[in-house]
């Protein structure tokens, strides 16, 4: 029981850690995309692919009760609200300070869980945040200001960080496909929604296309299907922690594939981030799972 339970635990990081890699490879996509097509209409032409091949690929596993449509609507809800946030706080400030702030969302998880579901987060795991949080600064930052753009964007942190206790409280191993198929028509209408007033306007080359059916497909469909499962088997803080390695995945593709240099921030700020994910690893696990669908909530991160 004990080794079946260490290979799923395994599986989730492996799970996540893939997620990163899958969100890290979209940086140039999206920055091209973006010089011809609308941030909106990019996001709803994104997850509408995203929903239909979803569609297409569940079959017969869907399993969508009443239960699961009201869990896939709330998450879908907090998930689409922080993209539009982000990309209209994003039109406001510089790339770099919308992905530190964004990345905070490795210090609202914890914050959240302990305010909102009373879990106490041990020392280790408060210091494997820090360590991530000075990991995405040195990566991302060079100064900032505090102003309407960096607010919103802060918000979106939040609510990032609330989708994660959600998912973490509300996700089930075997409704894993019919969640992550509702979260994504719910993170489309929404989309949509915000792109509708001046009409959506659709990729007009094979190449953009191309673009979009990667960022559809694998870096939606695939990454949320990926969270989704993970998270019915790893605490949220623990995946919030592992979640931060999206910026070293962008920037070792920046290296491999955009041409620019190896600095020193890299490595540090890629190392503080690793060294948080080796000490989430590390530490005791609580004695109870995170809680799947139907559970009760657990009532520690971990052992002190």
């Amino acid at each position: 029981m004990a080794a079946a339970t260490n290979r799923t635990s395994a599986a989730a990081f492996l799970a996540l850690l893939a997620m990163t890699a899958a969100w890290g490879s979209t940086f140039f996509l999206i920055k091209d995309l973006l010089n011809r097509l609308p941030v909106a209409d990019m996001l709803a032409v994104r997850f509408g692919i995203a929903s239909v091949v979803l569609l297409a690929v569940a079959g017969r596993q869907l399993r969508m009760s009443a239960q699961t449509l009201r869990r896939g609507v709330l998450l879908g809800l907090l998930y689409g609200i922080a993209q539009i946030l982000q990309t209209v706080g994003l039109a406001h400030t510089a790339a770099s300070v919308s992905g530190f702030i964004t990345g905070l969302y490795v210090v609202a998880t914890p914050v959240l869980g302990a305010l909102i579901l009373r879990v106490r987060v041990g020392r280790t795991t408060w210091l494997a945040v820090g360590l991530a949080t000075v990991g995405l600064g040195v990566l991302s930052l060079n100064g900032f200001t505090l102003g309407y753009g960096e607010l919103l964007t802060l918000a979106s942190a939040v609510v990032y960080a609330g989708h994660i206790i959600a998912l973490g409280r509300l996700s089930g191993a075997g409704t894993a496909m019919s969640l992550t198929l509702v979260q994504m028509i719910v993170i489309t209408a929404l989309c949509a929604l915000a792109a509708a007033p001046g009409g959506i306007q659709l990729p007009a080359t094979s190449a953009d296309w191309a673009a979009m059916a990667y960022l559809a497909v694998v870096a939606g469909a695939l990454t949320m299907f990926l969270q989704t499962w993970a998270q019915a088997h790893v605490e949220a803080t623990r995946a919030a922690v592992i979640m931060s390695m999206e910026p070293v995945w962008a920037a070792g593709f920046a290296v491999a594939l955009g041409g620019e240099s190896v600095t020193a921030r890299m490595v540090v700020g890629g190392l503080s981030i690793l060294a948080a994910m080796y000490l989430v690893e590390l530490t005791p696990r609580s004695t109870a799972r995170p809680a799947a669908a139907g559970e009760p909530v657990p009532s520690t991160l971990e052992s002190r």
